[in-house]
């Protein structure tokens, strides 16, 4: 059975961190949440000042956040003594469970900075889980190039025989980056309890 479509959301401008300006698409008056899903940001932008600020050291608990870039890259370091970079195409996510103090900073480089964010709600037996942290590099996501010129990235879930790379969300998400040619469609069996969002980005 075919899903149509519920509501159309335009993304309002916001600022959050220490100044960084984005666009988001949950938690506004618009669209408070969309379960298990209440957060979900764009982030991007070819001048420095509307993201150099970052997000410094603050505190999540029980909830997961997936951070997907696009392009550029921000340094993660959290109270756990984790700490990385992650760039153009990579991953990073993170249960915060029972509690995590983190940070991202975006770096200034030769290219803009461009990606997503999504916070994921964790069910009340798991908020005071042990808090996790990971990075995936862009090189271990599957990508399928089908004949008819589309292209997708499994982020999470599976296409094609193909599973994500990100795995054990407690949420179990399917997370797709998919590019497609004029003219071009995209098909996916979305589970009947699962919420669907499909957000727009270019063209």
């Amino acid at each position: 059975m075919e899903r149509v479509v519920k509501e159309v959301v335009t993304p309002v401008v916001a600022s959050d961190g220490a100044g960084v300006r984005l666009k988001r698409s949950i938690a506004t008056q618009t669209l408070d949440h969309l379960d298990p899903f209440f957060l979900f940001d764009h982030f991007g932008s070819e001048n420095a000042d509307d993201y150099i600020a970052g997000f410094p050291m603050h505190p999540h608990r029980g909830i997961e956040t997936i951070t997907y870039m696009l392009d550029g890259s921000v340094a993660h370091r959290d109270s756990m003594g984790n700490q990385g970079v992650i760039g153009a195409g990579d991953v990073q996510w993170m249960t915060a469970g029972s509690g995590i103090l983190h940070e991202e900073m975006p770096k200034v480089g030769p290219r803009r900075l461009d990606g997503f964010q999504i916070w994921v709600n964790l069910p009340a037996k798991l908020k005071m889980t042990k808090p996790r942290y990971q990075d995936v590099a862009a090189a271990k996501i599957p990508v399928i190039e089908r004949p008819d010129g589309s292209r997708i990235r499994v982020v999470a879930g599976a296409v094609d025989r193909a599973l994500g790379a990100v795995r054990e969300i407690y949420a179990d998400p399917t997370y797709l980056d998919v590019a497609l040619p004029p003219g071009g469609t995209f098909e996916h069996p979305v589970p009947a309890a699962h919420t669907a969002l499909l957000y727009v980005f270019r063209g």
